[in-house]
């Protein structure tokens, strides 16, 4: 997270020494470097600060959120353990009678993973929002219904959690507010590397170094609360990055350059085809998905709607045929005439399982198949990474982890705005709201330092966009600051 001094501060040992007018010389062999990247943490941290600090909060919230929902909706997601569970037709049929003659229809099955679990069977319902499912949660043994909710996502987020990822994603305020979590994601990674390398280079001037990474308990004041940020921070340097990384992923802006990007690497995960070919020449329904015509719109609905819930028993058979090999599974029936059943797998923790295989409606033959085991590794990667930043990989470890990071995160932004206040010039009314580190050190580097900077500042701008119109609202209040520091010189000189 960020901070106003930083996020990851310029050290931890001795007390920082003042802000002075000129470039550290002992920043040797680019004695530019320190002060430019101290600037930018600083005003990095002030104006990100805030945003930082709700994602980390809202994120270690998040990170604990499926332990917490398997607690408080115990009743939904459990059942009396059975070996001799109901068929799936029975336990849709129960579901099928609750729901009656409303407009939902049936979207997915999630069978009980294991004994003492519920079967999830799921609606499409109109009244929902984007992403969102009515589940009606059923006793395996009984094919009694025990819970009826709404649940978000592939994840399957029951109403706790999703209110919990919504405030962390976008604040509730839909598309708009996610550009406040695009703009935090961009900014912590940033802030956090340039933190990193501020420690780096207050390290090599010192002549214990070890002692950087662990908070100092001499003095008060500044010196200790610049001990705990900057120790925190290059314990916690890692983690950032890589939240960084994963969570630009879900962005509008930036998200959508990622998706490009791997889609020129062929980096893109595998997914299972569901279109059967020319099958739909055969039945009379020759339409396409994307077409929207009442009559086409009717027949999908219809044929949805006569689908025979023993036929979820019988892909869920095949599917283990083939290569469905763990209890975490879901079946998809046609979306219409002219696309397949399938059968995945949806464990997400280690070791990921998610192949998936599909079914012509006609034939029961498979039509496509992909296997966890055939992607590239950048796709794995992909994956392995999604999964870590939801907590999902590790189990209640991985959530912990985080929880304790994004708390790390928080606890270093507040900390950045502790330190600009006791930076502070008690004596100096025009500088009561703190002190900015120096300006010059761009001034001082070198050609080739000069182009390295514009260009990578180019070149992340146009990459993350919310970052490039923040640069520039930086620069001009750089700018800004410095005119009236030095028409407030003048008239000082003058008089």
């Amino acid at each position: 997270m960020t901070t106003p001094s930083s996020t990851v501060p310029e050290s931890s040992g001795p007390e920082p020494t003042p802000h002075r007018d000129h470039p550290d010389r002992s920043d040797r062999p680019v004695p530019w470097l320190g002060p430019l990247l101290r600037r930018l943490h600083f005003y990095a941290g002030i104006l990100v600060g805030p945003f930082i600090l709700i994602a980390a909060l809202t994120g270690a919230a998040y990170a604990i959120s499926p332990t917490v929902e398997r607690a408080i909706y115990a009743d939904e997601l459990s059942a009396p353990a059975t070996d001799h569970p109901l068929p799936l037709a029975d336990q849709i049929e129960a579901a099928n009678t609750v729901i009656g003659d409303s407009d939902a229809t049936l979207s997915a099955v999630r069978p009980a993973s294991e004994p003492g679990d519920t079967t999830r069977v799921m609606y499409d319902d109109p009244s929902l929002g984007e992403s969102e499912s009515r589940a009606i949660f059923v006793d395996p043994a009984t094919a009694e219904v025990v819970g009826d909710l709404t649940v978000y996502g592939t994840s399957g987020a029951l109403p706790l959690r999703t209110w919990i990822d919504q405030m962390h994603r976008s604040l509730h305020l839909g598309d708009v507010g996610r550009f406040y979590s695009e703009f935090a994601a961009s900014w912590l990674g940033i802030v956090a590397a340039a933190g990193l390398v501020l420690w780096i280079l207050r390290a090599r001037r010192t002549r214990k170094p070890t002692a950087m990474l662990r908070p100092s308990r001499k003095g008060n004041g500044l010196r200790r609360t610049f001990s705990w940020h900057a120790s925190v921070g290059v314990w916690a340097a890692i983690g950032m990055l890589f939240l960084s990384a994963t969570g630009i992923t879900w962005s509008q802006l930036g998200g959508e350059n990622v998706t490009k990007l791997r889609a020129a690497l062929s980096w893109e995960t595998p997914a299972v085809s569901t279109e059967l070919g020319g099958a739909s020449a055969t039945d009379g329904h020759a339409h396409h998905h994307g077409d929207s015509s009442a009559a086409e719109e009717a027949d999908s609905v219809a044929d949805h709607a006569a689908i025979d819930p023993a036929d979820f028993d019988m892909m869920l058979s095949m599917g283990h045929d083939v290569n469905i090999d763990t209890g975490l599974v879901e079946i998809l029936p046609p979306a219409d005439a002219d696309s397949a059943w399938v059968v995945q797998e949806i464990q997400r923790s280690f070791p990921t399982k998610v192949d998936a295989v599909t079914f012509d409606t006609e034939t029961m033959e498979v039509t496509d198949r992909v296997d966890f085991s055939d992607y590239g590794a950048a796709a794995k990667l992909a994956r392995w990474g999604i999964d870590l930043h939801m907590g999902t990989l590790f189990g209640l470890v991985n959530q912990i982890v985080l929880c304790v990071l994004a708390l790390g995160i928080a606890a270093m932004v507040v900390w950045g705005y502790v330190m600009w206040w006791q930076r502070r010039p008690k004596r100096n009314p025009a500088k009561r709201f703190g002190s900015v580190p120096p300006r010059g050190g761009l001034a001082d580097a070198p050609w080739w330092g000069v182009g390295a900077v514009v260009l990578a500042a180019v070149a992340i701008g146009l990459f993350l966009p919310l970052v490039g119109i923040s640069l520039l609202a930086f620069l001009v209040v750089d700018v800004a600051l410095g005119l009236r520091t030095r028409r407030r010189e003048r008239r000082a000189m003058a008089s």
